[in-house]
C-alpha cells in the first residue's frame, strides 16, 4: 500500500476546498438517525420495559389460592409460595413445584367474579321461585 494514500484511508483532511459540515447541516445529516432511534424506543424498547415491569409486579404478588397458568400451559392453583418457587396444585393429589419465572399469567377472574357469579345464581333462583309461585297461583285460581 502506498504511504501517501494512508491518510486518505484513515479519514485525514483532504487538501483544498472541502470543509466539514457544521451547524445546521450537521444536525440535518443526523436527523434520520435520531428519528430511527426514537422510533425504536417508542415501538420496541418502551413497550418491552412496561411489559417486563408488569410481569415482575405480577410475580411478586403471587399468593396462595391464585389460579395460574405456567409458560408450558399447565393450569392450577397455588398451594404455597416460596422465595423463588411456587407449589401449584394441578389435581386433587398432584402438586408440582415451579420456578416463579415459569408463571405466565394469574387468572384473578375466578376470585373476583365469584361474588358476581354467586349473585347472578341467587338472582336466577329468586326469579325461578317467583315464576314458580306465579304458576302455582295460576294453577290454584283455575282449579
Amino acid at each position: 500500500m502506498e504511504l501517501f494514500s494512508l491518510p486518505l484511508l484513515m479519514g485525514g483532511a483532504q487538501g483544498g476546498g472541502g470543509t466539514p459540515a457544521s451547524g445546521p447541516e450537521q444536525i440535518i445529516s443526523f436527523a434520520p438517525f435520531i428519528i430511527i432511534i426514537a422510533i425504536f424506543y417508542f415501538l420496541i424498547i418502551r413497550p418491552q420495559n412496561k411489559k417486563q415491569k408488569e410481569t415482575q409486579k405480577m410475580l411478586s404478588a403471587l399468593k396462595k389460592g391464585d389460579k395460574v397458568v405456567t409458560i408450558g400451559g399447565v393450569h392450577g392453583t397455588i398451594s404455597s409460595v416460596k422465595e423463588n418457587s411456587v407449589l401449584v396444585k394441578v389435581d386433587d393429589n398432584v402438586k408440582i413445584e415451579f420456578s416463579r419465572s415459569a408463571i405466565a399469567s394469574v387468572s384473578s377472574l375466578a376470585k373476583e367474579e365469584k361474588p358476581e357469579a354467586q349473585a347472578a345464581i341467587e338472582d336466577k333462583k329468586t326469579e325461578s321461585k317467583k315464576a314458580g309461585d306465579k304458576e302455582t297461583e295460576a294453577g290454584e285460581t283455575s282449579s
